[in-house]
C-alpha cells in the first residue's frame, strides 16, 4: 500500500538516522519501527514493573561530605579545558 505521511522534523531525523546506522532503507525502517509499536505484546499493561532497592550507605572514614562539590567543580573544570583542547 502506497500512502503519504507528515512527519515532524525530529522524527523524519530519527529515522534517517536509522536508516544510515542499519543501511536499510527508510521504508523498511519506517515498517519495522511500526510492526513492533504497534503489536499487541508492545502493550506496557504486560511488562513487569522494575522496582529499585535502596541500601544504606555512609562516606568512608576521611572523606568530607562538604569538600564533595568542590570536586565535582575540579572535574568539570578539566573536563571543559580538554574539551576546548581538543577544538584546536
Amino acid at each position: 500500500m502506497r500512502t503519504t505521511l507528515t512527519l515532524e522534523p525530529d522524527v523524519a531525523r530519527l529515522i534517517e538516522e536509522e536508516a544510515r546506522r542499519q543501511r536499510k532503507p527508510v521504508k523498511q525502517i519506517v515498517n519495522a519501527a511500526l510492526r513492533r509499536g504497534l503489536a499487541p505484546s508492545a502493550a506496557p499493561r504486560g511488562r513487569k514493573r522494575f522496582r529499585v532497592t535502596a541500601h544504606t550507605t555512609r562516606l568512608m572514614p576521611g572523606i568530607d561530605a562538604g569538600s564533595l562539590n568542590g570536586l565535582v567543580d575540579d572535574l568539570e573544570d578539566e573536563a571543559l579545558v580538554e574539551k576546548v583542547r581538543t577544538r584546536r
